[in-house]
């Protein structure tokens, strides 16, 4: 089993930035990815970005040049720096982790964020 915490969402306005971070326990030896998804009210649920062990970063074309994704391996944490947001960037983003070939899934609990004027 691995656990999720994630932390740092909020309002902000248009054009402000945000860092989200979510902290991974347990079983972590098993995760072959990290990412974030978002999910928006009425819509289906959308990959953001995503980081397999070792690699770079992949961006949904709606957040690429704006949201930046890290992971310290050290602390188990994954990172989305998220820049430049937009009214349409506002959702509930969701930290999850996967086995390989996702055939587990894992989430966090969600953190909303809002971006308002």
């Amino acid at each position: 089993q691995v656990q999720l915490v994630e932390s740092g969402g909020g309002l902000v306005q248009p054009g402000g930035c945000l860092r989200l971070s979510c902290a991974a326990s347990g079983s972590i030896f098993s995760i072959n990815v990290m990412g974030w998804y978002r999910q928006a009210p009425g819509k289906q649920r959308e990959l953001v970005a995503r980081m397999f062990n070792g690699a770079t970063g992949t961006y949904a074309d709606s957040v690429k040049g704006r949201f930046a994704i890290s992971r310290d391996y050290a602390k188990k944490t994954v990172y989305l720096q998220m820049n430049s947001l937009k009214p349409e960037d506002t959702a509930v983003y969701y930290c999850n982790a996967a086995t390989a070939g996702q055939a587990i899934n894992y989430w966090g609990q969600g953190t909303q964020v809002t971006v308002s004027s």
